[in-house]
């Protein structure tokens, strides 16, 4: 059993620093099992003891898997000076040194993003060569009709020579103005760019799948939840 200082598990576990740490011991925020503690020089065992930051259990696993549900205006990176990012807004318990979204969405693109400090897995799934399909619904300015599904579907080349591969899509509702887009890459603005290319403007974006996972419907916009181990290995199994 490796014991080690308390605010250095939860320096690591959660990427707070060890000053704010001190003021939220000082509050009551930090409980080591089931007993709140206000010195953090306490040891304990990271991996047999439950710490609970803020009432939430931290994950003090190396990795971690999150899913947020992406508001509109929450940027995809790990820090930025002028805009609330993805990271910034997961509560206390998730967070953690190195975290980074596996994949980015637009700040206007809501849905589902993927938020890990694993590097390889992060690869695995963004490496076009892996075929990790992720799925968008896309609300459109106009109608797409058969004509444009299938010059979508065959893939295409841009003027200024970016190529998209062929994607998957089908329009939801009788107006066909509702399309589910599959794609197995993540470049600048894919879909947004595609559509354009045959004469559509995408108002609204949302993805709602990875892989073989789906975002939680019970997921409110802006929340974010861990993926489990058996979740995990829907995202890969396609």
């Amino acid at each position: 059993m490796a014991l080690e200082r308390l605010d250095k598990i939860l320096g690591n576990s959660s990427g707070i620093s060890r000053s704010e740490l001190k003021k939220l011991a000082k509050k009551g925020a930090v409980r080591l099992n089931g007993e709140t503690v206000f010195d953090l020089s306490v040891k304990a065992d990271a991996q047999s003891s439950i710490i609970e930051l803020n009432g939430e259990v931290v994950n003090t696993e190396k990795f971690i898997y999150i899913m947020q549900n992406k508001p509109v205006g929450v940027v995809s990176a790990s820090n930025d000076k002028n805009d609330v990012t993805v990271i910034s807004i997961l509560p206390d318990c998730m967070k953690k040194k190195g975290l980074f979204p596996a994949g980015r969405l637009d700040k206007d693109t809501t849905g589902f993003v993927l938020i890990t400090n694993d590097g390889g897995f992060a690869h695995r799934i963004l490496s076009p060569s892996n075929h990790v399909p992720k799925t968008y619904i896309a609300k459109l300015d106009g109608a797409c009709t058969d004509n444009e599904i299938s010059v979508l579907e065959k893939g295409m080349e841009l003027k200024d020579g970016t190529v998209f591969r062929p994607a998957s899509v089908k329009t939801l509702n009788p107006e066909r103005t509702l399309a589910e887009v599959i794609i197995c890459e993540g470049k600048y603005h894919q879909i947004k760019r595609m559509f354009r290319a045959v004469g559509l403007e995408v108002t609204e974006l949302k993805r709602i799948k990875i892989g073989g996972l789906s975002l939680d419907p019970k997921l409110s916009e802006g929340s974010s939840r861990e993926i489990g181990a058996d979740e995990l290995k829907l995202i890969e199994k396609i």
